[in-house]
C-alpha cells in the first residue's frame, strides 16, 4: 500500500501563489492515478487535479481551472500542485491520494476512486 506525505501548506494572503507536495512510495507499477483534493469545514471533500502514473495525463476540475496545475518529479516521487491567485475560498486542508492499480489512460478526480490517503496539509488564506 502506498505512504503517501503531503506538505507545503501554510497561511498565505489573498492573490498570492503556494506549491503543495506529495511524496508517494511504496508503489509497485507505474499503474497508479495520484490525485489532490481538499477539504474546508463544513463542506465534502472535493477533487481538484490528478496524474495518470504510466501516460502522464492529467485532469483539472472546473471550478478551479486556470489557477491550478499539477505536475510530477518521478525520480523523486514527488506531485506537486501549483495554486495561483489564491482567495478565502481556497482555505482547507489540502490532501494527496493514490488509487493503484489504474490502467485507464487519463485519471479522474473522484475521491470515491482512491483508496490511499495522506494525513493533508492545511492552507488558509487570509490577510
Amino acid at each position: 500500500q502506498a505512504h503517501i506525505v503531503e506538505s507545503g501548506g501554510r497561511l498565505v494572503q489573498p492573490g498570492e501563489s503556494l506549491r503543495l507536495s506529495c511524496v508517494v512510495s511504496g508503489l509497485s507499477s507505474e499503474y497508479y492515478e495520484i490525485g489532490w483534493f481538499r477539504q474546508a469545514p463544513g463542506k465534502e471533500r472535493e477533487g481538484l487535479s490528478c496524474i495518470t502514473g504510466h501516460t502522464g495525463l492529467t485532469n483539472i476540475a472546473d471550478s478551479i481551472e486556470g489557477r491550478v496545475s499539477i505536475s510530477r518529479d518521478s525520480a523523486k516521487n514527488m506531485v506537486y500542485l501549483q495554486m495561483n491567485n489564491l482567495n478565502a475560498e481556497d482555505t482547507a486542508i489540502y490532501y494527496c491520494a493514490v488509487e493503484s492499480p489504474f490502467y485507464g489512460a487519463r485519471c479522474y478526480i473522484d475521491p470515491e476512486r482512491f483508496n490511499s490517503w495522506g494525513q493533508g496539509t492545511q492552507v488558509s488564506v487570509s490577510t
